[in-house]
């Protein structure tokens, strides 16, 4: 079977759901198409919202002492949580990133679904997960996480697609250079990890985090005015929401 790399989902963790959710959904013109009550052990709760088939999550903590929570409080809220991908294998990409000193941190065997979530510290900047659903390679199959249904809620008039992920670091080549080991493919020139339905770029900045998520938007000034309207101070063709940046590309 060749390799088999694909973005599936986003996390992005806020100090509460509300209204964090409700002008995503808003703004950018999604439906959320689940709540996963799964989550409650990790004292989180969460709802998710289909970019076409990438998932877009954002997580809140409920109760003290979570890892999102003391994300929070370490970023100052700054900075997207985690970074899941599906591909056919994530035991054996949990062992390559053991042999690259790479720890796994959490195990979720929940079948058909099997995800193997890395640690933070190791990984840089963020989370990353490999996940894969057995007998589900088509990329608009079932998807657990996302509830029964996820594919009902795809909402493509307003924004069609999540292009590309930025993250910072002080060492934009050394940490495209780690991430592109750690998920398997290799870090171009110009510090980009190029996947089939995504890109992850590598930018200069202060601290290590995931900075900002791209959009291809039908109207660029649409979204803007309703990101206005909701008091988000906009600059150009971006917005602060949910931690990170909301860069729109038409």
């Amino acid at each position: 079977m060749a390799p088999y790399m694909r973005l599936r989902q986003i996390c992005l963790v806020a100090p509460q759901l509300a209204p964090v959710i409700s002008d995503i959904a808003e703004i950018m013109g999604l439906a959320v198409c689940y709540r996963d009550g799964n989550v409650a052990k990790y004292g989180l709760e969460n709802a998710l919202l289909p970019v076409d088939t990438i998932m877009l999550e954002v997580v809140a903590p409920f109760k003290d002492g979570t890892t999102a929570g003391r994300f929070i409080e370490k970023t100052g809220g700054r900075g997207g949580y985690m970074a899941i991908f599906c591909c056919n294998d994530p035991d054996e990409r949990g062992r390559n990133a053991d042999a690259l000193g790479v720890r796994t941190a959490n195990v979720i065997d929940h079948a058909p679904y099997h995800g193997v979530q890395l640690h933070p510290r190791d990984c840089r900047a963020a989370f990353i997960e490999f996940n894969h659903t057995e007998g589900s390679d088509d990329i608009l199959g079932t998807y657990p996480p996302a509830g029964p249904d996820w594919q009902k809620f795809i909402r493509k008039d307003v924004t069609q697609a999540l292009t590309a992920v930025e993250m910072q670091s002080p060492d934009p080549q050394g940490l495209a250079a780690h991430w592109g080991k750690i998920v398997g493919v290799a870090a171009d020139g110009e510090a980009e990890l190029k996947l089939p339905n995504a890109t992850f770029r590598f930018v200069k900045g202060a601290d290590e985090i995931m900075s900002a998520l791209e959009f291809r938007v039908a109207d660029a000034a649409h979204v803007l005015h309703v990101a206005r309207s909701k008091g988000l101070a906009v600059a150009g063709n971006e917005f602060l929401l949910g931690g990170v940046m909301f860069r729109l590309a038409v």
